[in-house]
């Protein structure tokens, strides 16, 4: 029986997805001013969110397992995590492309449209995460003082999780985008998915604070994995096995269901105005 894993036409697809990732990188290189505008908010604000925290550390030491540096460590890495991780929702081009009716040409690639957007989005992420993401951390550092992983194997889980979160980030931002086919009009449901992501992600307060059965629910809903995890393996507030299996369970069932989207779309694309 034939393997078709080693077939030269699969073979092929792997350095062409590589290629989709460096591109991707490439292209939103071009908007570096953009970006640095996009670091110094994301730096404003995390400043501001900094001293609401200290506040709330002062009053209630010890909140949720944290110390003040651990709260004001998360409150940077959150924010240095918006651009990458498209916390307010985008950053694909599928409903525009599906309005507009170049969806179909996208569909006869001889490549599959998830991974093409996956390869491009990871390109995305990497460049956001080093111009947009960095500096905030750096401020943080330079004017509150914030916990950093104390070796190597803990830097590597939290890129490892880092990148698992992107996918898993990708894989939701994904099925929004989807939703255009039968929707027709994405923005009610862009917004709903802006409050959730906002909400259960761990964007806003960390969700050790959440009480009862809605922390519970918060850690079991994917927006954790792409925020709330992560962040703790930077802390080193969670072990890495069990934060990782929690990430691949949702890529996997997210990645599968954008898959199953996909075939969909095959056999319904919508076409505005045409």
């Amino acid at each position: 029986m034939r393997n078709r894993a080693l077939t030269p036409r699969r073979c092929k697809t792997i350095p062409l997805y590589a290629r989709l990732v460096r591109y991707g990188f490439r292209k939103h290189a071009t908007y570096v001013w953009a970006s640095l505008a996009g670091a110094f908010t994301n730096s404003v604000f995390g400043v501001l969110r900094a001293y609401i925290l200290i506040a709330l550390w002062q009053a209630r030491p010890g909140l949720a397992g944290y110390d003040i540096t651990d709260a004001i460590t998360f409150c940077f890495i959150t924010q240095a995590f918006i651009g990458p991780m498209q916390l307010f929702g985008g950053g694909l081009g599928i409903p525009e492309r599906i309005r507009s009716g170049d969806i179909a040409l996208d569909l006869v690639r001889p490549a599959s449209l998830q991974l093409w957007t996956l390869s491009e989005d990871l390109g995305r992420a990497a460049y956001l995460f080093l111009i947009r993401g960095l500096p905030p951390m750096l401020v943080g550092a330079a004017v509150f003082g914030i916990r950093v992983p104390t070796d190597l194997v803990q830097w590597l889980a939290f890129l490892a999780g880092f990148t698992a979160a992107v996918v898993v980030s990708f894989g939701w931002r994904y099925l929004v985008a989807l939703s255009v086919c039968w929707l027709v009009d994405d923005r009610g449901v862009a917004v709903a998915s802006m409050i959730l992501t906002t909400f259960f992600s761990g964007m806003m307060l960390p969700l050790h604070l959440f009480p009862g059965w809605l922390g519970d629910l918060a850690f079991a809903l994917p927006w954790a994995a792409m925020v709330q995890l992560p962040v703790d393996l930077f802390l080193g507030k969670a072990p890495a096995p069990d934060t990782f299996a929690v990430q691949l369970f949702w890529a996997a069932v997210l990645l599968g269901l954008g898959a199953l989207g996909t075939r969909a779309i095959r056999h319904k694309v919508v076409i505005q105005g045409g």
